[in-house]
C-alpha cells in the first residue's frame, strides 16, 4: 500500500511533506513488531497513525484496541490494563482479563501515555522488555505478545525532568517516533480540510455547499486553529448547519472563531535575563515617577490651602518666598487645586513681593528627632496619659501585648 492508497482509506486530507513523511514512516516499520510513539498536539490525528500501522502489519487479523490513559482513574487503571483475581480489592467479585491478556497478538494504542501513574509504568515496562505481567491480586506471571503504539500531546522529556514520567520508559516506547506536524504548520491542506469536512456535512444533511470568499480563506489560513483539525472540523461543520448565507465572508468566520483569536500576535522575546527584567524595572521606575506626580500635586494643594485659610500675614524669609514662588509658578496637573488669582491675600502677597517688603520669620525652627526610639517613647508616655498609668489599655492603643509595654517601660526607664 502506498501513500495516495493510505489517504484514500483513512481519509486523510493533505500533500504537506512532513505530513507524507509521518505517513511513509508509519508504512515503514509496520511490518515490524517494534514499538511506535507518535507525538503530536491534541487534535492532529494521532490515532489514525496506530490504525496505519495496525492495518498494515502481520498483526491484522488480530484484535486491535486503542486506551486512553488519562481517562482511566489511577486506582482501576492498573485492573484495566494487567487484569485482577477474585477479592484482590473492594468490589472485585471475580477475575478478570486485562487488556493486554485479551489482546494478545495484536496491537494496543495507549493515547495520552504521558497521563499514566508511575506504578503502572513500571508494570508497561515489564512487558516492554520481556512480555509479562501479573495480574493485580496474583502472584502467578503471565506472558503476552502486543505490539503497543503509544501517543502524547506532552514533552515526556520535560515530564522526565518533573519525575512525572520513567526515563527507561520513554526509550522503550521510543523505539520509533513519528511527529504529526499541527494544522498551523500544514497551511495548505486548510482549506482543503474546510471543503471536505463542509462538503461532507452539506450532504449529510441535504443542504447547498458553502464556499470561502478571498477575506474569509485569509482568516481562515491566518488563524493559529489550537485545536488543530478537529477545531477545523467543529466550526465547518457549524457553518456549514446553521448559516442561510452559502458565500461565507471574514465576519461570518470570524464569529465562529473564539474571542481570543487575534490576540495571538508575534512578541519579541528576550535572549538573556537583563533583557528578560527590562519590561519589569521599567514599571517600576514609572511607578516612581506617577508617585513622585502625586507628592507635588499634593504640595500644591497644601500650599494653596495654607495661603487660602489665613486670614493674617505670613512672616516668611527670603528662602521660604522662593519655595513658594517655585510651587506656585510650576505647571499645575488637571487634578490639583488651582490657585484664585482673585484672593485677596493673594494680592497683598504679589504686592508686598513687588515692593520687596521681606519680613523674617519670627518662628524658632526646631530640629525635629527622627530617633526610632525617642518616638516610641513618646507614644508610650502619650498612651500611658491618657489611659492613668493603665498599662492594658494603653498597650491596645499602642497595638502591642501588655507584657512587652512592660518590658518596654523597664528598658526605657519611664
Amino acid at each position: 500500500m502506498n501513500i495516495q492508497q493510505v489517504k484514500q482509506r483513512f481519509s486523510i486530507i493533505g500533500n504537506t511533506p512532513r505530513l507524507e513523511r509521518a505517513i511513509e514512516t508509519a508504512l515503514q516499520i509496520a511490518p515490524t513488531n517494534l514499538s511506535v510513539l507518535i507525538m503530536g498536539e491534541s487534535g492532529t490525528g494521532k490515532e489514525v497513525f496506530s490504525q496505519i500501522i495496525h492495518q498494515n502489519s502481520t498483526r491484522k487479523h488480530n484484535q486491535y484496541i486503542a486506551i486512553n490513559c488519562g481517562a482511566i482513574p489511577d486506582g482501576t487503571i492498573d485492573s484495566e490494563l494487567f487484569g485482577h483475581e477474585k477479592g484482590a480489592f473492594t468490589g472485585a467479585v471475580d477475575s478478570r482479563k486485562g487488556y493486554f491478556e485479551v489482546v494478545n497478538g495484536g496491537t494496543i494504542f495507549l493515547d495520552e501515555v504521558g497521563e499514566l501513574p508511575l506504578s503502572t509504568q513500571v508494570r508497561l515496562l515489564r512487558i516492554l522488555e520481556v512480555g509479562e505481567f501479573i495480574r493485580v491480586g496474583s502472584s502467578k506471571t503471565q506472558k503476552t505478545d502486543v505490539r503497543i503504539v503509544a501517543a502524547t500531546n506532552v514533552d515526556l522529556l520535560k515530564a522526565i525532568e518533573q519525575g512525572k514520567f520513567r526515563e527507561d520508559l520513554y526509550y522503550r516506547l521510543n523505539t520509533v517516533p513519528i511527529t504529526i506536524p499541527p494544522l498551523r504548520e500544514r497551511k495548505e491542506d486548510i482549506s482543503l480540510l474546510f471543503k471536505k469536512f463542509s462538503n461532507d456535512s452539506c450532504e449529510k444533511y441535504g443542504m447547498p455547499r458553502v464556499s470561502l470568499d478571498n477575506s474569509a480563506l485569509d482568516l481562515l489560513m491566518g488563524y493559529r486553529w489550537p485545536g488543530n483539525i478537529r477545531q477545523l472540523k467543529n466550526i465547518a461543520e457549524q457553518i456549514s448547519v446553521v448559516e442561510q448565507e452559502r458565500l461565507i465572508t471574514y465576519e461570518i468566520l470570524k464569529s465562529y472563531l473564539p474571542k481570543t483569536y487575534d490576540t495571538r500576535l508575534p512578541a519579541i522575546i528576550p535572549k538573556d535575563s537583563e533583557q528578560a527584567n527590562y519590561s519589569s524595572e521599567r514599571e517600576i521606575l514609572f511607578k516612581l515617577l506617577f508617585d513622585m506626580k502625586k507628592d507635588m500635586n499634593e504640595l500644591k494643594k497644601l500650599v494653596h490651602d495654607i495661603m487660602e485659610n489665613n486670614e493674617h500675614n505670613i512672616h516668611i524669609s527670603r528662602e521660604q518666598e522662593h519655595v513658594l514662588n517655585t510651587i506656585l509658578e510650576s505647571p499645575q496637573e488637571d487634578n490639583a487645586t488651582f490657585v484664585n488669582p482673585n484672593d485677596s491675600y493673594v494680592e497683598q502677597y504679589h504686592a508686598n513681593t513687588a515692593k520687596n517688603i521681606h519680613v523674617e520669620d519670627t518662628h524658632e525652627i526646631i530640629d525635629e528627632s527622627l530617633s526610632l526610639i525617642d518616638k516610641e517613647v513618646e507614644f508610650i508616655k502619650k498612651a500611658l496619659a491618657k489611659h492613668n498609668g493603665k498599662r492594658k489599655p494603653a498597650a491596645q492603643e499602642l497595638g502591642i501585648s501588655e507584657r512587652t509595654l512592660y518590658r518596654k517601660i523597664k528598658e526605657y526607664n519611664i
